[in-house]
């Protein structure tokens, strides 16, 4: 057969083999078109998660009969008036989305201007259009779109179930309500209300942080950071989370370019390297950034369903990217995520110490408190702070029990206020050799000394790096013979020029060994043999991607988790004190090395909460 041009109807077909793949695709094209006729609600309404019937309708500026029948012929569009695809400044510029779409499935078009008598209908039914007929609706657009794929039975088998697509659905209409905090969005499911967002009011980002709060949670609205940064063409804002409020994933990893979804490897991996010294690797940030860019410097034409850019300068983007991050985490960076409900304290009962409760309540339980100025024979009656009504009765531990330590500050301590110290507090005590617990004005901290003592030396480490180019070394009486094996040897010996700049001087020593001659002087105390095996696997986690800087900077954190106070150590009231005013006094303090909290704080007024003060 010789060459010929393919039939319109099957040309439609093979396009919406590319940019409609399901009932998400659908909606996010329907509803970005809506968003690009200057709607300000949007509804959205599925059956059977929209493989029988979707229909978005928005309150736009509508279309004429003439405007609906161009609407449906391929490349045909209203938002590129200078034909310029290096100018793009809407969110469809194709004029694919609907023919596709009327290809493979029934559509009806409602709409009407707002200068108009009445509105017009057009449908299109496998590609085969009517003429447009008058109908009655509001000023705005109607698109209901029937039998998805019943013109290609094969792309049914591919579809999922109603509860999975609606999910998609979902998803995908989230992401566009987070870029516009403006418009109202709503989504049914049959009877069901799956999603009710409201425009939001007010100045920008302020209108963003509450889109975000309503899609995201609302601890990260409470626990998240602005960031807000401009070089050249390229304007970043957005908000990321605390390092201490991280994922074990991506999803929650939202990135917009000029108001469109986008999922691109090179931003994410910018988030990643941004949050380096601060998170673990195998955890994730949570962040809503925003792209604003020139329409010149990016190409948004890249890919059929619009899910991925280029950027003409991709160093200005991770650049910027990266250092807006860690800027914004530095101004708060003594700041940890408070992501501790306290209702989950709160029970219908009190569990019992040691002895069951009494099913009596008018009977009394009789309490042994050792030397402390309680009397013998005195009853509790404790109440639930959601049943006031309900008493039961415990046995109550002793309250000096042989594994929580008490302290008693220094005469010198005792008349300085607690006021007069740092936001961390007066230490009061040392529980299990682990936790500091301190006393502010209204309210107690819980302080977890080696994730603590591990940020304070890490800081240090980074502080001596920069100014004197190197970290002190300690040359060890014994040389520490360490045995390893032969691809970790190789690993740690490609390195030796960094561990050496880095206070550590190993050598190789035979087969299966290195010798360690000198380690850094803030680790005296460190077990070399486990350092040596820890660091070894840590080379293999992040290998040669990285550049020096941040080379040194994981092996600082390494060397920082060896070096510091651990869990299970007594510690003096002096030695809790210098700790918590290092604290004070160290950025990126309220998270470890590896992302976790140094610290929680339990406002008093939440603690009376659960005794029914308040």
């Amino acid at each position: 057969m010789g060459i010929r041009i393919l039939p319109s109807n099957l040309v439609n077909q093979i396009a919406a083999g590319e940019v409609i793949e399901r009932p998400s695709s659908v909606i996010k094209e329907l509803v970005e078109n809506s968003i690009d006729a200057g709607a300000t609600s949007i509804e959205v309404t599925l059956v059977d998660g929209g493989k029988s019937l979707i229909i978005v309708a928005d309150n736009g500026k509508g279309m004429s009969p003439e405007e609906l029948e161009l609407a449906v012929e391929r490349h045909a569009t209203s938002k590129l008036p200078d034909d310029n695809l290096f100018n793009i400044n809407f969110l469809g510029f194709r004029g694919e989305a609907l023919p596709s779409i009327a290809s493979v499935a029934r559509l009806c078009i409602t709409s009407r201007p707002k200068d108009a008598e009445n509105a017009w209908k057009i449908e299109v039914n496998g590609g085969v259009k009517s003429k447009p007929v008058p109908a009655s609706h509001p000023y705005g657009t109607r698109i209901e779109v029937r039998d998805l794929f019943y013109a290609t039975p094969a792309r049914l088998k591919f579809l999922k179930t109603g509860v999975s697509e609606t999910n998609a659905c979902m998803d995908i209409l989230t992401r566009i309500a987070m870029a516009n905090p403006h418009i109202s969005f709503y989504l049914k499911d049959g009877d069901k209300k799956k999603l009710s967002l409201n425009a939001e009011q007010g100045e920008l980002f302020d209108a963003r942080l509450k889109r975000l709060s309503d899609v995201m949670g609302k601890e990260f609205g409470e626990n998240s950071v602005l960031i807000n940064a401009q070089r050249e063409n390229l304007k970043i804002s957005g908000y990321v989370s605390l390092p201490t409020l991280n994922k074990a994933n991506s999803l929650s990893q939202y990135l917009f370019v000029n108001n469109r979804p986008v999922r691109d490897k090179l931003l994410l991996g910018a988030i990643k390297g941004a949050y380096m010294d601060v998170l673990a690797s195998n955890r994730y940030p949570m962040c809503a950034l925003f792209f604003d860019i020139d329409p010149a410097y990016v190409d948004v034409n890249v890919h059929p369903a619009k899910a991925e850019v280029r950027f003409y300068d991709n160093a200005l983007v991770r650049g910027l990217l990266v250092s807006s991050i860690r800027n914004a985490l530095n101004t708060e960076s003594r700041r940890a995520s408070n992501t501790l409900d306290i209702n989950e304290f709160v029970r219908d009962e009190i569990p019992s110490f040691g002895a069951p409760i009494q099913k009596d309540e008018t009977q009394f339980q009789t309490l042994e408190l050792n030397e402390h100025q309680l009397k013998p024979h005195m009853g509790f009656n404790f109440q639930s702070a959601y049943t006031p009504n309900k008493k039961v009765q415990v046995d109550l531990p002793e309250l000096e029990h042989k594994f929580s330590v008490r302290v008693e500050a220094p005469e010198k301590y005792e008349s300085v206020s607690e006021s007069q110290n740092g936001p961390l507090g007066i230490p009061k005590a040392q529980f299990h050799n682990t936790y500091i617990i301190s006393q502010t004005q209204d309210s107690i901290v819980i302080i977890d000394q080696h994730a603590s003592h591990e940020r304070i030396v890490m800081e240090k480490m980074k502080e001596n790096l920069q100014r004197n180019g190197r970290l002190a070394s300690q040359m060890l009486l014994i040389p520490e013979i360490v045995e390893v094996m032969d691809a970790a040897k190789e690993r740690l010996l490609s390195l030796t020029a960094e561990l050496q700049q880095l206070g550590l001087v190993m050598e190789e020593f035979g087969n299966g060994a290195v010798i360690v001659r000198e380690i850094p002087a803030l680790l005296k105390d460190c077990d070399v043999k486990k350092l040596i095996t820890d660091l070894s696997e840590e080379i293999a986690e992040w290998g040669g991607e990285y550049a020096l800087t941040d080379k040194l900077h994981h092996i600082c954190a390494t060397f920082a988790c060896h070096g510091s106070v651990r869990a299970g150590r007594p510690l003096n009231f002096e030695e809790m004190n210098r700790l918590l005013r290092d604290m004070e006094k160290t950025d990126h303090s309220g998270q470890c090395n590896h992302g976790r909290p140094t610290y929680i704080e339990l406002k008093l007024k939440d603690i009376e909460k659960l005794f029914n003060r308040r």
